[in-house]
């Protein structure tokens, strides 16, 4: 435990406990009245009302499409599976800005919905419910699907034989062994929506604020800090007790599980049902993913002069139609992500790993703690943490401001309770049995963790890389006040490029989205084909 401890105070609690009190304190003393005035205020109680049902609500909302999709992807083998599991992924990893452009696009005035039924859904809750379903579909299906493709069939094919239906076996057998991995997978859907910032801001207008929008509107528009730091400490509060309480309910229901590798797991469907519920999955994968990444392409070839690669062209300069947005052509954003996203993924495996393999020894209640704390980065304000990187390290001996590894430690902060989450279910479902056999015959630690915990887990670890790669390629709360004006990251461009007026800043920031797209489409389809044709060294 010692390293992600260390760790997570030094880049986590000690950023974001110096903003906090530089935003209590006034003249040096400290101002706790300001809680209860703050909290006091009707618009602040509405905005904490709405945060807290909006993000049960799209919750809900992601399992009931999403689960579908896990048992999918678990069970089925199909052709094209691995493309679209990596496709179903590239949401997760686009700039919320750019997401809300484009639900706009088809929920909007002018719109695809508009245009055909005269029907808008824009400033509705509806249009940010449907948006964080799309964000967070791929955490369902990859987190809850990635050990269900490792459980036994059998059992549940023997609660069959000895006379349970089809949904008894499921319901007595099945879902209590995929319980670690729905609550984990909800969690961190819940988090992601209960400080939900851009999806918010397009798509809900002035009628809908979230804490996480709250924050930014008092810290960058206001400039009042104090109440933004309250605001804070009552995002972290309650992103606290949600993680106590999981930690707590989750924990009585695990137990080990016989895995298995995937390849015994996944078949063609047979059956008029399974061929239906298979249509029903690519049915919603077109409609709820492809059809608004479809809108991004669009619009990145749809040039004043017509369709073209005009807008990529454009993205090889430093100043096209006279912009002075970037010191260096916004195409060197793509480099500059990937590099950070692989550095970041690297730091999220060790942190996590070391922080899973601690976790699963199940040493006391220190330990439960800290498995809630590894989830705060996920509930507390992006932007919180990134002012309090730029004023907490930049004096020696961690005078980071000016190093480019601050942009890839920020990333990691988001990726490593992914690793985490991940990793988590599937080292705790292991036999402790098969580890005491290890050691009875002379293993060490180390050698029992290579040999025994390794080959199982295998498979989680390359999914949560590939969580730890996306996260980072898409991050942008936190990288937006660290990034160096010489070396954005692809989504601190894209915002740059849409928060400029012109057809031509549009288009680029289009283009460039799409590229993001395509990058992470690519980079998750490379991890797939690894992942599987590794599958059969178990």
């Amino acid at each position: 435990m010692a390293v992600p401890v260390a760790f997570f105070a030094l880049f986590f609690a000690y950023p974001v406990t110096a903003i906090v009190a530089r935003g209590l304190k006034a003249g040096g003393d400290w101002q706790f009245g300001r809680i209860g005035e703050v909290l006091g205020r009707p618009d602040i109680l509405d905005v904490l009302w709405f945060t807290t049902w909006q993000a049960l609500a799209s919750t809900a909302l992601t399992l009931l499409i999403a689960l579908p999709g896990a048992y999918v992807f678990a069970r089925f083998d199909f052709p094209g599976k691995q493309v679209l599991r990596a496709v179903v992924t590239v949401p997760f990893v686009l700039p919320t800005v750019v997401v809300g452009t484009a639900f706009l696009a088809l929920l909007g005035r002018g719109g695809l919905l508009d245009e055909l039924w005269g029907v808008r859904l824009d400033t509705t809750v509806w249009a940010i419910l449907l948006a964080h379903v799309f964000f967070n579909y791929a955490v369902v299906v990859r987190t809850v699907g990635g050990l269900w493709s490792q459980l036994d069939p059998r059992q549940e094919e023997a609660a069959r034989v000895l006379g349970a239906g089809r949904f008894a076996a499921f319901r007595r057998v099945t879902l209590p062994a995929l319980a670690p991995a729905v609550a984990a997978a909800a969690l961190m859907v819940f988090l992601f929506t209960f400080t939900s910032f851009g999806v918010v801001q397009i798509l809900g207008g002035p009628a809908y604020s979230t804490l996480e929008v709250e924050i930014y509107r008092q810290t960058a528009q206001l400039l009042d800090l104090p109440t933004a730091a309250v605001l804070t400490l009552v995002q972290f509060a309650a992103v606290g007790g949600i993680l106590a309480v999981h930690a707590a309910t989750v924990r009585r229901r695990e137990r080990a599980l016989r895995l298995v590798d995937p390849a015994q797991t996944s078949r063609r469907p047979r059956g008029a049902g399974q061929w239906a519920l298979l249509g029903g999955v690519l049915l919603t994968a077109l409609l709820l993913i492809l059809l608004p990444l479809g809108v991004l392409v669009e619009r990145s070839f749809d040039g004043p002069g017509g369709y073209g690669f005009g807008y990529y062209g454009a993205l090889q300069s430093v100043g096209a139609g006279g912009s002075s947005t970037f010191l260096v052509p916004p195409l060197e954003a793509v480099g500059n992500s990937l590099r950070y996203a692989l550095v970041a993924t690297l730091i999220a495996l060790v942190i996590g790993g070391l922080a899973a393999a601690a976790l699963t020894r199940r040493a006391g209640r220190l330990v439960r703690g800290f498995d809630a704390l590894l989830m705060l980065p996920l509930g507390v304000s992006a932007v919180t943490v990134g002012f309090g990187f730029l004023i907490t390290l930049d004096k020696p001996p961690l005078d980071l401001r000016t190093s480019w590894i601050l942009v890839p430690l920020a990333q990691a902060l988001v990726g490593v309770p992914f690793v985490v989450r991940t990793m988590l279910p599937v080292l705790r479902a292991v036999d402790d049995r098969l580890r005491e056999a290890a050691a009875v015959l002379g293993a060490s630690p180390l050698r029992a963790w290579r040999e025994v915990d390794l080959p199982l887990v295998r498979r989680a670890v390359l999914v949560a890389a590939g969580f730890a790669f996306a996260v980072s390629l898409g991050e942008f709360g936190a990288t937006v006040f660290i990034a160096r004006p010489d070396t954005p990251t692809l989504p601190v461009a894209v915002a740059r490029l849409l928060g400029r007026s012109g057809e031509l800043n549009y288009g680029q920031a289009m283009a460039l989205s799409t590229i993001l797209m395509l990058v992470c489409a690519v980079s998750l389809l490379l991890l797939e084909r690894i992942r599987t044709d590794r599958s059969g060294e178990f």
